[in-house]
């Protein structure tokens, strides 16, 4: 498989290094690399093409390995300057991959069972490597304000990043978020907007205060940057595979909220395989998501390749997008490579979420819980096979969501004496 490539363009007026365009997903038209989203011949989504051509297989894996331990280590795969590693980054990535014998023993797998657990990162969820790219893309497109709609967890890595690279940040949420969420987004000292709706009218309210004076000299991460802040869930991909020892895993379970974070993970892995950095061989990718928001996963089931929007109702508030973008997207990779889409239940969720505590010591937020929860049920009905190395994606910490598991709490009470200690039963 070839990786897409497009001869450099000598008179780009940003340096944002192997990015060489910006080409149409639908129709391939392509354009200058610059703050836009959308195909101006067929409005489809527009998305990285990349000048790979002078890369050595060997060179570029001794390259790789030996840079920092952060995204920036892929620095040559991305759309960013080769100095990018020097300038005020919040430097996500290189989150552990953690062989979860124990949970795979709970759920009968035989081949292997990884937890990607990107809870680490600065702000605590995988949002912090996709603005860490947006953030890039901002300064080389001279924006003043970094802004983005959110479900939470980007509202916080927007926060955090404009805080420490000196940007002012505007961010805007759903009202009712998790407070846990709204917190900390807060803290860092940006606005914080709350919006009188779900994730689908805020991110409508931001379209439109793109094409408003208003917000002249706004970077919107996932709207008019979209293009190059979606880059940033390919580390994910060139983690795992970097981290197996250059190897693909056989299956991956990966959320949808947009769908995006899936698609783009399937990109990293053509890349690598395109580059000779891994072995070209089929791997299975599937899409987890919770039952009170599926849009993609109805589609699936029911064989279609139209997503109909649904009006989130779920815990999971992280993937609660009733509209995905990419949902066609994310049909077509799960087709193409043999996996599927899934849904749990609310309770499923909360199951997932103690049974990867209790096994693993991995406290995960809902997200987490989906993809935990969605992998048991796939196994549970064939469609997963456990006897193949399977890596599941936690995006991020369960003290973001500790509603969820609100009713957890003192095993018991007792006076501090012996006696009580015995008469509990805890001896």
């Amino acid at each position: 498989m070839a990786v897409q490539t497009v001869a450099p363009r000598t008179d780009s007026p940003v340096d944002l290094g192997p990015a060489a365009a910006l080409s149409c997903r639908e129709c391939g038209h392509r354009v200058p690399l610059g703050p836009v989203f959308a195909c101006e011949e067929c409005f489809g989504p527009l998305e990285i093409a990349y000048d790979f051509s002078a890369y050595d297989a060997e060179e570029l894996r001794k390259r790789i390995e030996a840079g920092p331990a952060n995204i920036w280590r892929y620095a040559p795969l991305l759309p960013v300057p080769a100095d990018v590693a020097d300038k005020p980054n919040l430097n996500p990535g290189w989150t552990p991959l953690v062989r979860a014998d124990n949970l795979a023993r709970e759920l009968g797998v035989t081949g292997g069972l990884y937890v990607k657990d990107d809870s680490g990162n600065p702000t605590h969820s995988f949002k912090d490597r996709v603005v860490a790219q947006a953030l890039e893309a901002a300064r080389a497109f001279g924006f003043t304000t970094l802004s983005c709609s959110s479900t939470g967890n980007l509202a916080g890595a927007v926060g955090a990043a404009a805080a420490r690279a000196g940007f002012r940040s505007c961010v805007f949420i759903p009202h009712d978020l998790e407070q846990g969420k709204v917190v900390m987004a807060a803290v860092y000292g940006g606005e914080l907007v709350g919006i009188e709706g779900n994730y689908d009218d805020v991110n409508r309210f931001c379209s439109e205060l793109i094409g408003d004076p208003a917000g002249e000299g706004w970077g919107f991460v996932n709207v008019n940057l979209r293009p190059y802040y979606a880059e940033g869930s390919k580390t994910l991909a060139y983690e795992i595979c970097e981290q197996l020892g250059w190897r693909l895993p056989d299956q991956i379970v990966v959320p949808i909220a947009s769908g995006s974070q899936l698609t783009k993970i399937d990109k990293g892995l053509r890349e690598l395989i395109g580059l000779g950095l891994v072995e070209d061989r089929p791997y299975r990718i599937f899409g987890a998501q919770a039952a009170g928001c599926s849009p993609v996963s109805t589609a699936f089931k029911a064989g279609h390749d139209v997503v109909r929007p649904q009006k989130p109702d779920t815990i999971a508030k992280s993937l609660a997008i009733g509209n995905p973008a990419d949902g066609p997207y994310v049909l077509d990779i799960a087709r193409r490579t043999g996996g599927a889409v899934e849904d749990v239940t609310d309770e499923q969720v909360v199951d997932a979420i103690k049974l990867l505590a209790r096994t693993e010591g991995i406290f995960a937020e809902t997200a987490g819980g989906v993809t935990v929860g969605v992998t048991r049920k796939l196994i549970e009905d064939g469609v997963l096979d456990p006897a193949l190395t399977t890596v599941v994606l936690n995006t991020g910490d369960g003290l973001k969501t500790l509603d969820a598991v609100a009713g957890t709490g003192l095993t018991a009470t007792i006076r501090p004496n012996l006696d009580s200690f015995r008469e509990a039963g805890l001896a």
